[in-house]
């Protein structure tokens, strides 16, 4: 009910009022029926501008996170995600991608719209990064067609670290169905959810113009954090000058 309530009551108006998203493909997203919608993912908004214009309602598996920062901002962020029928996983790999695969199967085996990041995190640049493959595991084990859909200018209305958003036009274009029943049965081959992995994440290039890098988002996230600490860090000179016994 809380969904409904801040979709058009609440939040949603405002929303439409400020940010006149504009959307392509709408009839691409499908009337009834389980069905993954694979996202690129540019800011923290990007869960709430494609709900907006989504006449069913979509379950996002959002970070556990979300539901676990302490204090008042948390207990809000807490009541948002919980009351907007969000799910919290753990994405720390191993047991907890299990986990999260299992979640996401039962909310499609409800025949639901199960929204899903491929990328895994968010785009520090507003590049279009690697895919991880659990989207195709999933299409392929709930035998549901995956809706590839694009945001954009989501990184310029509310980039990663800014509460305050920009305010400016949105843009969402959603593609049509891809359909790998070809596949089926084929779950467990680890190429073959590669293969239907780059796919998707071809798609979301041609809808969204994004650059695409074929590395992961987490790992360039890494990168840059690891170049930023050598920048700051005192050249090899100046360590030795420090380091040497005054005469």
């Amino acid at each position: 009910m809380f969904y409904w309530v801040c979709k058009y009551i609440l939040i949603g108006p405002w929303l439409r009022l400020v940010f006149r998203p504009q959307v392509e493909g709408l009839e691409n997203l499908p009337k009834d029926g389980a069905a993954i919608l694979a996202s690129n993912h540019l800011s923290f908004s990007d869960s709430i501008f494609l709900p907006l214009v989504c006449k069913r309602r979509i379950t996002f598996l959002a970070k556990s996170d979300y539901f676990t920062t302490p204090g008042i901002k948390g207990w809000l962020t807490k009541l948002f995600f919980s009351g907007t029928g969000q799910v919290p996983v753990d994405r720390a790999g191993g047991q907890a991608s299990e986990a999260a695969l299992r979640t996401g199967l039962r909310i499609l085996s409800e025949g639901s719209l199960l929204g899903i990041y491929p990328e895994g995190t968010r785009s520090g640049d507003g590049r279009l990064y690697r895919g991880k493959t659990g989207v195709a595991r999933m299409a392929l084990e709930a035998g549901v067609p995956v809706v590839p859909c694009a945001m954009i200018n989501t990184h310029l209305v509310q980039p990663p670290g800014r509460v305050r958003p920009k305010i400016m036009r949105v843009k969402i274009s959603i593609g049509a169905p891809l359909d790998f029943s070809r596949y089926e049965g084929m779950a467990g081959d680890r190429f073959v959810l590669r293969s239907m992995t780059d796919e998707i994440m071809y798609e979301l290039m041609q809808l969204s113009g994004q650059e695409y890098v074929d590395i992961y988002a987490a790992k360039a996230k890494a990168m840059t954090a690891d170049a930023a600490l050598v920048l700051e860090a005192p050249d090899s000179a100046e360590l030795n000058v420090a380091a040497a016994p005054a005469a």
